[in-house]
Formats: C-alpha cells, structure tokens, sequence
C-alpha cells in the first residue's frame, strides 16, 4: 500500500510499504478519507510533544475513515462493508523497517479495533473512539467528527458552563468548531479573535458575538468594554504561548485560560503583570478517547437536527496522490478550514 511519510528532515512522500497486519481482536479497512489538521503541521516540524526526531521517518495522519474490508478472527462488533472511523497504522519494525507512526492514517489501509472482542475494561484506549459510522453520514466529510468530538470532549473536560464569557483565539477549524459547538452548548458570549477578517466572518456566523482582527485592534480595550470585568475563559485554539499572555489582560478575576492541543515549545512564560490576583491555566493536549467516544452521540444529534452541517468547516478536498502538494497548501496557509484527503 501507499502511505504519507514525514522524512528526517521534515519533507513529504508517498512511499510504498506492506499492508498493516491486524490481529484476532482487529480489522482491516480500506482508507476513504483523512483530515488535515494543524497537528500534522507541527509533526512535519518535527516540534510535537512525544515524537522525538529520532522516530523519524513516521506516517503522518490521525483523522481516518475507512470500510472494513477484513477482520480478525475473534471480530463480533464489525462486519466487513461498515465504515468507521478513527482508523490508524501503528509501527512495527517487522514489517515497517525504521518507519514510525505518528498514527498512520494518511494510508492506503488501516486498522480498527473491535471493542466487543475485548474482556470489559481490558480494550486499548483508542477503541473507545473508533465508531461505527451510521449509513447517514457521507464517509467522506465523516473526518469532521474527529474535531467535532475532541472539540466537545474539550468543552467538557474544560468546565465551560452557558452562561459564561469565552474569547476564543484563531479561527481556523479547531477555532471555529469551539464556536460552533459552544453557540449550541448555549454560549452566547462569544468572542472571536483572528488575523484573518475572512475568517471572523465564518466565526460571527457560526455564533461568536463578537469578532475582533488581532492585527488592528486593542483586544483588552475593546473587550473590557462589553465585557469590564473581564471574560471568564480566553481559549488558547492555535497552540501560541503569546495567547496565554494577551490572555493576562481579559480574565476576570479567578478566570482561565484554556490551552487546547500540543504546543511547538514545552514550556510557557506567562507575565500575569496585567491579570488580577487570581487566574487559572487548564491544558488539554491529548482528548481521553473515552471522552471523545461519549461525545459522539451528542455531534450525531446536532447533525441529524440540522444545527451542525459538516461541510460548513471544509474548505478543500485532495486527491491522496496529491497529498505533497495539499500539506504545502496547508504549511502555506491556503487551506482556510478543514482540508480533507481523499482516496
């Protein structure tokens, strides 16, 4: 099969290897989509937490839907023809060589796990998030469920309550899908902030109340000016240690800000010389899959109810042997909300 790898010294190919081996407990799937994600930029710059260099070369990839095409023999909650989602390719120098995985499902096949074939609470974490895709759903703008789910898993973890004031930074996917499933959570002080007046316009409509352009504007006048005791959360949607630092100046007291994905640098200097006595700082990297599998019933009902619309975070769709040249677009800027890779 074909799979996208991230070489040494960050670059891109398509390369040749075997198809992934699955066990009794696992299935085979034929890949029919992936989601570009800013995660993957930060694995091409070789800047993610947890994937040193020396792991590279690695396969690139972690918002997968594919159709089971085999499965293992002990397999009792998958029938060949379903589509799942969340499908990955792990290492395994066996087969691979000294190709690692940083997920692995920008590939041509992948593997699933089947929960059910598994003895209660022994199931590998990521089971708990590989789904079963309902015939409703186009297989294709399905990636969209991966940020949709961590993005509610998130709201969650994070505490956030609807009668509380959020500024979110960035307005990209992630970005917008806080606003989104906020606004339907029923946040209505929603403040967006980007650089991109393109973007805030998707924001405002997507429910941020207000939407300021970070280049041109003085965030702490102009938020303390609806908001003058400051905003209850600033959520942190790009991966910036500058954010937590503007944060400072827009919590009110007892206020957090909300780190959301992996930042480039592991460490964080803040100066709260603008923030009152009292604030938080909450940091989730990495969704619990558990989390993010108990969040799919919810995403399915907005979507069924019309409050959700898949293809209203997507932007660009790429053919898989295009994938080189999509993540320059991505790495370029191009790409304004989700780009999806086709097979």
């Amino acid at each position: 099969m074909k799979t996208l790898v991230v070489n040494k010294d960050g670059s891109l190919e398509i390369k040749e290897i075997p198809k992934p081996e699955y066990s009794a407990k696992e299935a085979l799937v034929k890949t029919i989509a992936c989601g570009m994600c800013g995660t993957d930029v930060k694995l091409i710059h070789r800047s993610f937490k947890g994937v040193p260099e020396s792991s590279y070369p690695i396969m690139l990839g972690h918002e997968g839907v594919g159709e089971v095409v085999e499965i293992g023999s002990e397999v009792k909650g998958l029938k060949v023809g379903d589509k799942v989602l969340l499908t990955f390719v792990d290492s395994n120098p066996a087969l691979f060589g000294d190709l690692g995985s940083a997920w692995g499902a920008l590939s041509e096949y992948a593997i699933v796990q089947d929960i059910e074939a598994y003895k209660e609470g022994t199931a590998p974490s990521v089971a708990y998030a590989q789904t079963v895709l309902s015939d409703d759903l186009d297989p294709v703008d399905a990636v969209m469920l991966v940020t949709f789910r961590e993005v509610l898993s998130a709201i969650r973890y994070f505490g956030v309550k609807p009668k509380d004031s959020v500024v979110v930074f960035g307005c990209g996917p992630v970005g917008l899908t806080f606003i989104k499933l906020l606004n339907l959570y029923g946040c209505k002080d929603i403040i967006a902030v980007d650089i991109v007046d393109e973007k805030l316009k998707d924001a405002s409509a997507s429910g941020a109340k207000l939407a300021f352009n970070n280049k041109n504007t003085n965030l702490a006048e102009a938020i303390r000016t609806s908001y003058p005791n400051g905003v209850q959360y600033v959520l942190d949607a790009v991966g910036l240690p500058s954010v937590a630092n503007q944060a400072m100046s827009l919590l009110a007291d007892r206020g957090s800000v909300l780190c959301y994905g992996v930042l480039e640098k592991e460490e964080i200097t803040i100066d709260f010389s603008k923030a009152s006595y009292n604030w938080n700082f909450i940091c989730q990297q990495m969704p619990e899959k558990a989390e993010e599998g108990a969040a799919h019933a919810q995403i399915l009902e907005w979507i069924r109810s019309g409050q959700l619309v898949m293809k209203d975070f997507i932007s660009d769709y790429f053919n898989f042997d295009d994938s080189v040249e999509a993540y320059k677009d991505l790495l370029d800027r191009k790409i304004l909300k989700k780009g999806i890779i086709k097979f």
